[in-house]
Order: C-alpha cells, then sequence, then structure tokens
C-alpha cells in the first residue's frame, strides 16, 4: 500500500493547502543519503524527482573512468551491510533483494610509526587477540568500552530517532524512542554513558600507551573528522565501530551503491536525472516552489531535499536565507578537505592476503601527508582496472584555505605545493605498498580545489563537521518544506550514516504529511513498534 491510498492530512507546518498526493518533491544531489530518501519518498507513492549535476551518481561515495581504470573518487571503505545493519536497512525500505557487495575480513590495518601493523578484524578471537597483542591490557580496556558503548549507541541509531529534534512531533518521536531503547537495555546501562556524552574519548585512554592513542586518533581522524582529545566519547565509541561490524568491497567500486540505489529509485517509480546541475531554488513566502537548472529547465516544487552541505545550499537560495544558513562563516574552520592520489599498479606490487584498505601513521601532528589512507580495489574485480593492473586511491587530511590561497595568487606555488604533497604520500604509502614509486602509472593528484570541480562539494569540504559533541550536526530541516541531507546531519559520515540519515528525513517527511507512524516505519525499513522482530 502506497500512501497515495492513504489518508495524510498534513501537520500544520506543512498545511498551507498541500495536497501530499498531488506535491512534487525535487532531491538536489544524487549522493547516498538524497537517494535513500528520494527511493522512500517514491515507493510511499509521491511525485519524486532527483537531479544530479555530474554524469555519475554517489557524489564523494561516486566511482568514475579514466584510461581502464574505475577510481573511487571520495570515499572508498564501505560498511553497514550486516544483517539488520543500516544497508540492510535499506534494503528492506527500497525492496533491493541483494546489494553488489563481497565481504571482506580483514577489514582493514594500520601501521604504526614504529612499523608495527595492527589489523581489524570483523572475527572476534582475531580482533581480541591483535589489539592485545599490539596493546596490552589498556588495549582490552579501551576496545572493551568502546564495543559495549557503540553496541548500545548503534541500536538506538537504527531506530530512527529524530537528532536533534526539530519539532514537538520530533520530540514526541524522539522520546518513543528512547523509552523503548532505554527498555530493550536498561540492563546494560550505566553511569558513565552520561559522561561521555559530555566528555571525549580521550577520557578512556588516560593512561594508555602512546600506539594506542597514535592508533585511535588516526581512525578517529576518518570516521569523526578529529581525534581523540575533541571526538565526543558516544560519537567516537560509534565511528570506531565499522570495522567490527564488517566491511565490504563493492563490485565496480563504491559508486555501486548509488548505482543500485537509482535502479531502487526508478523502479519505485521516481525519476533521476544526471548532467542536471541545479542553479537555483526559487522560493515564495520562504517556501521552495520550484527548483532550475543550468540548462534552463524548471522542476516545480513543493518539497526540496538538498543533498548538499550547507554552503552550497545558501548558494541556491534567494535572500533572505533561513536562519541556519545565516550563520555560516566563509567555510568550516575547523573542516577538512582531502588530498588524493589516484594511479594505478601492478598486481606483483600487492602484498598476497595483505588487507585491501591499510591506514599508514607517519608522525604528529595527523593529516597533511602524515597519516595516509591506502585503498586497493580487489583481485577479483576485472572491471576496476586493466588485466594485470589494480587500481590504487592515496588519501590524506588537509586544511582547505592554503590550497585556495595559493590556487587563486600564486599558481607556480600551488603546483609545487601539489607535487611535494604526491612525493610525501608515496613515500607514506610504500611502506604499504614496497615498489609504489617506481611502478605507479597514470598518477593522478586531486587538492581540495579538484575535489570542489568534481564533486560540487564548497571548497572541497569532506567528511561533515567534526564530531566534537552531540549537537555538533544539523538538523535536517532548513525551512518550511526545505531539507538537507548528506553528511552535515546526524549520524553523519560515512556511507552507511549517511543512509541512515536518509531514511531519517524521509521519516521525518512522511510524518509531517500525516503518515500514520506504523507506516512511515515500514517505508523506512524498521519493524512495527512492539514487533519482536
Amino acid at each position: 500500500m502506497s500512501l497515495r491510498q492513504t489518508n495524510l492530512s498534513p501537520a500544520p507546518a506543512e498545511a498551507a493547502a498541500l495536497s501530499p498526493e498531488r506535491a512534487k518533491f525535487v532531491v538536489i544531489g544524487a549522493g547516498i543519503g538524497g537517494l535513500t530518501t528520494a527511493g522512500v519518498l517514491a515507493r510511499a507513492g509521491l511525485d519524486v524527482t532527483v537531479l544530479e549535476a555530474h554524469v555519475y551518481p554517489g557524489g564523494c561515495a561516486g566511482t568514475f573512468y579514466h584510461q581502464g581504470y574505475r577510481f573511487d573518487a571520495g570515499a572508498t571503505l564501505a560498511g553497514g551491510f550486516y544483517p539488520g545493519g543500516p544497508m540492510d536497512q535499506v534494503a528492506t525500505a527500497l525492496d533491493i533483494l541483494a546489494w553488489p557487495a563481497h565481504a571482506s575480513d580483514p577489514a582493514m590495518s594500520v601501521i604504526l610509526p614504529d612499523g608495527c601493523e595492527v589489523v581489524r578484524w570483523a572475527d572476534p578471537t582475531r580482533r581480541w587477540d591483535a589489539y592485545t597483542d599490539a596493546f596490552g591490557e589498556a588495549g582490552k580496556r579501551f576496545w572493551r568500552w568502546q564495543e559495549c558503548t557503540a553496541d548500545l549507541l548503534w541500536d538506538l541509531a537504527l531506530s530512527g530517532p529524530p537528532w536533534p529534534p526539530q519539532s514537538l512531533r520530533e520530540t514526541a518521536r524522539l522520546a518513543r524512542t528512547g523509552l523503548s531503547w532505554l527498555g530493550r537495555n536498561a540492563t546494560k546501562l550505566h553511569l558513565s554513558l552520561l559522561a561521555d556524552a559530555l566528555g571525549p574519548v580521550a577520557r578512556h585512554l588516560q593512561g594508555a600507551p602512546r600506539a594506542l592513542r597514535l592508533f585511535v586518533d588516526a581512525q578517529l581522524l576518518i570516521a569523526a573528522q578529529t581525534t581523540s582529545a575533541y571526538a565526543n566519547a558516544l560519537y567516537g565509541a560509534s565511528a570506531l565501530d565499522l570495522p567490527r561490524r564488517g566491511v565490504v568491497h563493492l563490485e565496480g567500486g563504491i559508486g555501486a551503491i548509488a548505482t543500485t540505489l537509482v535502479e531502487a529509485v526508478r523502479r519505485l517509480g521516481g525519476a533521476v536525472h544526471l548532467r542536471s546541475t541545479v542553479e537555483r531554488i526559487i522560493t515564495r513566502d520562504g517556501r521552495p516552489v520550484a527548483v532550475e537548472t543550468k540548462r534552463g529547465d524548471r522542476y516545480p516544487a513543493d518539497f526540496v531535499i538538498a543533498n548538499l552541505p550547507p554552503w552550497n545550499i545558501a548558494q541556491l537560495l534567494e535572500a533572505p536565507l533561513p536562519r541556519a544558513l545565516q550563520q555560516l562563516g566563509a567555510l568550516p574552520e575547523d573542516g577538512w578537505g582531502a588530498f588524493t592520489i589516484h594511479a594505478g599498479v601492478p598486481n606483483n606490487i600487492i602484498p598476497p592476503n595483505a588487507p585491501l584498505h591499510r591506514q599508514v601513521i607517519v608522525r604528529e601532528p595527523l593529516g597533511e601527508g602524515n597519516t595516509v589512507f591506502v585503498s586497493i580495489s580487489p583481485a577479483w574485480d576485472n572491471g576496476r582496472a586493466p588485466e594485470g593492473k589494480r587500481a590504487v586511491t592515496l588519501s590524506t587530511h588537509t586544511a582547505p584555505a592554503p590550497w585556495w590561497s595559493l590556487f587563486r595568487n600564486d599558481p607556480a606555488r600551488y603546483a609545487r605545493r601539489k607535487q611535494a604533497y604526491v612525493e610525501r604520500m608515496v613515500r607514506a604509502a610504500e611502506r604499504a605498498l614496497p615498489g609504489l614509486a617506481e611502478t605507479a602509472e597514470l598518477v593522478l593528484p586531486g587538492t581540495p580545489v579538484t575535489f570542489q570541480r568534481f564533486t560540487r562539494r564548497r571548497w572541497g569540504w569532506v567528511g561533515g563537521f567534526p564530531q566534537t559533541d552531540l549537537l555538533r550536526a544539523w538538523g535536517p530541516r532548513l525551512a518550511p518544506r526545505l531539507w538537507m541531507v548528506g553528511d552535515s546531519i546526524f549520524p553523519g559520515q560515512s556511507t552507511a550514516a549517511v543512509a541512515l540519515g536518509g531514511l531519517r528525513v524521509a521519516a521525518d517527511i512522511l510524518d509531517s504529511l500525516g503518515a500514520p507512524a506504523h507506516e512511515v516505519r515500514r517505508l523506512v525499513g524498521l519493524a512495527p513498534a512492539g514487533s519482536s522482530d
């Protein structure tokens, strides 16, 4: 049953003579979050159109083709595909029978400055042996806290809490979700959760060996965009959990997630248009009424869901901006960009049975080439590289502002800095891939300037807001009938997290249209309240 067959009565905030069965929904950006939201709304029988500027879907989690290689544009690590996990929930919501995903264990390894390599396994016996060997009793204590806390937090996140709540309806729904969570986990709760809600991960690393802190800091940098001294403890525990829950490799690259979602949106009755760059969101009385593209196409819109960072959304809107967007600075002061290298390498330099994701820590401070994340295409995925070759991506966190300053004011220094980063990162990556410097071909470096050019993300900003406190993520509703989805809203970055965010936005919109609670839960892939499933 679709919501066209349900008597919908919009909530007061969405009233104003809106007829849901005739309303038009436009999603700007075919990233994972936007496509997830579009798919749920389409399954509800609503009129949904997705507009994507690029020639392929996925945004930062897309895969591009170049000279025989398929490189992941940004994100390379995919998780959340375990039974009952975020991507399983998305599959249930959108009637996706199977993802083109191959499980991988180990998930990754981390090479410490002294050369010690710590492997992150999903298998519990191997995982605990690796932690004990590398970090001793301090490692046991830390990872025991991390796993117990993450279990509680993921159970809550998968229930779809509207965080932070933005209306009385959402506050009531959050209370119901919280009470249900408390009922399920009453015997597991402990007082330290309150301190963790207000404090950093570092409170659990006091007196720990430097190797453990470095390991955790490097992993948090890629999972929470900050290190243990600043990462909120509850968020950090959940972010560190990805390898334990299982990592997969997608056939054809990580862009296969978005391709599968596009197929689902279209199958469910929605439209997805590539090469459709949105230039303007037209508003009337503070509400969207249409979206215009660079080619001059005009799409009527009663609701707009922008799968974009706040800075991009602000560029598309007419004055006056919604209050939240009026408070934006020139760029995110503590946000990150990425310096990436895409390269082809021969098969014979890939160590046999080595993890295909490897993080190399050279020194502190982290980022700026002092930590490098290496991702290698699987040998079985013949479509990723020419015969006898493999596609490799290297990435490091970098501050966007210096790159933009040099790009605009001193192109020669910009080019020299880019070359220096290539050499520094390749040297670091050779600890994971000996022979990389001598054998790499088709070396394609990219700065935040490059990232903006290809992903359209303002400043080449990646990963969302550093998760320093539980209120850092934005609420998705920016104005009446204007919504944001992606890594700027809870629960933040990673393909799994933005998919959950997409489900949350769809649920909030359906709720605002007066859909029955049990129908909303069904449409977002959740069992009915009170079910034993």
